[in-house]
């Protein structure tokens, strides 16, 4: 089959599909049946090949199986299917909604601009004809008062006449067209600005709206219902996921019937969270913001628009689990929320060293790390996988895995380290459970799994998104002083003079004839040569005689040989004489 028959036959199934739903008294879109038709293909509960053509069997199967789904409004599921078709096809970001609206007014002042530049006024009448239509153009342009009020007339008309007065008016019709356009941009500016200041300076204003004032109310009253309904669908989430957890824990036979349609319905509320957080940011940042007033308040209308839209895709899941319900069904659970969750496991990193093969990414080693894109929106893939579709929010400061160029947060180290045992198998389990659940496909970011279900603002934008790491480390280097070995040739001469004397000195040498003798004690010899060091010179010192002269000692002793007494009396006399004496 080819390309445009296959085409021809989706469009027939989609036609015959809302026929059904039309007969049956609800009313559907095509992009809504488009996206259910994909999302029945796609289940593989439903054993339909993608692979083969569909039979008639098969067609009969597929219409039978969307009307039934897009038929159960009982259902959270077709609930956030239909938010996220709504949101997709209505939302358009700053640049695009506001580009749009300046090509509207291009298109709607392009007859009063063409009926003044291809003007060709000659006469007084006709030329005051003309500048009062440049007056208009001015008025429309700017959009500061209407052109039938005269008050407003009267004020442009005097701010037109300071800068351009009507006798510059044949100057201004000999001009090319494109300059006549161009200078009337400038005096729509110039115009613009006196009146503003006039305003400013309580001498005119005639017409213009107090547009900061009139933002400083309209914000406020924008902000503070989308901060409650932000609030009340993250404390759903809250409750749902604390009871899903539980049931994961401690299974109920009695209401396990009951946990799918739970799940549908966290799904929902999650969705419903992620879109205000889109919008609330754009919100906050209008009040900073005091010019191009009037572009302000149109996106504030537009985007206040929306958000009161999303609301009525809220309501089933409220139905079937309202809050006394749920009481009942916690019965005493802590309900946490989501910044609790990731308090609890602040300080807990994986250890790198613990993984050969995986990249880990951590704050103090990652420069960028708060802008990646974070795969299924921050929730925790293993857990995601494991509990069957149970979002808990992902702690980045665990540890972010890289894997294939995909960023994952998990919600605990052992999720982390079970998962990085095998990221491809968790992954597909992910992929698996979002064909089931077709909503999980916008909510987790799936796109790039199924692009055949891709929304409509990321095929039209591209994914601008996708960011890689920048890595930081302690590193240094070191230059050698010289890396080649020196080249430096000693024959070379800089100097033209030598190098001629080296030329005759070569041209002499081809004249002259080398003779040699060889004798017979000389055959077969070779010159010896030896070199001989000289020896140095040295010299010692030796000491000096000298001579000293010392007193000789001269001791006497007396009585040792005894006398006419029995007992020895010995005398002992010192003669020697002193040293200073001698």
């Amino acid at each position: 089959m080819s390309h445009s028959q296959a085409e021809s036959v989706i469009k027939n199934i989609i036609r015959e599909i809302g026929q059904e739903c039309a007969m049956k008294g609800q009313t559907v879109s095509e992009t809504l049946v488009a996206f259910m038709v994909k999302a029945v293909v796609l289940d593989p509960r439903n054993e339909f090949n993608v692979d083969r053509t569909l039979t008639k069997n098969d067609v009969q199967k597929l219409i039978k199986l969307c009307v039934g789904r897009l038929l159960d409004t009982a259902n959270p599921s077709l609930d956030t299917i239909k938010m996220q078709v709504y949101f997709d096809m209505n939302y358009t970001n700053r640049v695009e909604l506001l580009n749009e609206q300046h090509r509207i007014l291009e298109v709607r002042l392009a007859p009063v601009s063409r009926d003044i530049t291809d003007n060709r006024a000659r006469t007084r009448e006709e030329l005051e004809s003309v500048y009062r239509k440049i007056v208009s153009y001015v008025l429309l342009r700017s959009g500061l008062g209407s052109p039938t009020d005269i008050k407003v007339v009267r004020e442009a008309t005097a701010a037109l006449q300071s800068v351009f007065p009507q006798t510059e008016l044949g100057i201004f019709l000999s001009l090319s067209k494109k300059d006549k356009e161009r200078q009337l941009k400038e005096l729509t500016m110039i115009v613009t600005g006196i009146r503003l200041f006039n305003k400013d300076c309580g001498k005119g204003g005639e017409g213009i709206d107090d547009l900061p004032a009139i933002l400083n109310e309209a914000i406020p009253a924008a902000t503070q219902p989308i901060d409650a309904e932000l609030r009340a669908s993250q404390d759903l989430a809250y409750r749902y996921t604390a009871f899903l957890e539980m049931m994961h824990e401690r299974p109920h036979r009695n209401i396990e019937a009951r946990l799918s349609m739970l799940k549908e319905a966290l799904f929902n509320v999650r969705q419903h969270e992620a879109f205000l957080c889109i919008i609330l940011p754009i919100f906050l940042a209008l009040s900073n913001l005091w010019t191009s007033f009037q572009d302000e308040i149109l996106l504030l209308s537009f985007l206040t628009n929306l958000t009161v839209s999303l609301q009525q895709f809220l309501g089933i899941h409220a139905q079937l689990f309202p809050d006394d319900v749920m009481e009942t069904l916690l019965g005493g659970v802590t309900v946490k929320s989501d910044e609790q969750r990731i308090k609890e496991t602040m300080g807990i990193k994986v250890n790198v060293s613990d993984f050969k093969k995986q990249e880990w990414l951590f704050p103090e080693t990652t420069a960028n790390f708060n802008q990646l894109l974070i795969q299924y929106r921050g929730f925790c893939a293993h857990t995601l996988a494991e509990k069957d579709g149970l979002l808990l929010p992902g702690n980045p400061a665990i540890g972010i895995l890289k894997h294939k160029e995909k960023y994952y947060t998990f919600s605990s180290k052992e999720s982390a380290y079970v998962f990085a045992q095998n990221p491809d198998m968790f992954i597909q389990l992910i992929g698996e459970k979002a064909k089931e659940c077709a909503e999980l496909i916008q909510l987790l970011e799936l796109h790039h799994q199924f692009e055949s279900l891709a929304p409509y603002s990321q095929v039209r934008s591209g994914d601008k998104r996708s960011m890689k790491p920048i890595t930081k480390c302690n590193s240094s280097t070191q230059t050698d002083t010289h890396i080649l070995p020196p080249t430096i040739v000693k024959s070379y001469e800089w100097n033209e003079w030598e190098l001629r004397r080296k030329a005759i000195k070569l041209a002499n040498l081809r004249r002259k004839l080398t003779h040699s003798v060889q004798t017979n004690l000389s055959h077969m010899r070779r010159d010896n040569s030896t070199q001989v060091y000289l020896l140095k010179d040295f010299g010692t010192q030796t000491r000096l005689d000298n001579s000293s002269n010392v007193p000789r000692p001269q001791i006497f002793l007396a009585g040792l040989r005894g006398g006419s007494t029995r007992t020895t009396c010995m005398v002992k006399v010192n003669l020697t004489r002193a040293v200073d004496e001698t």
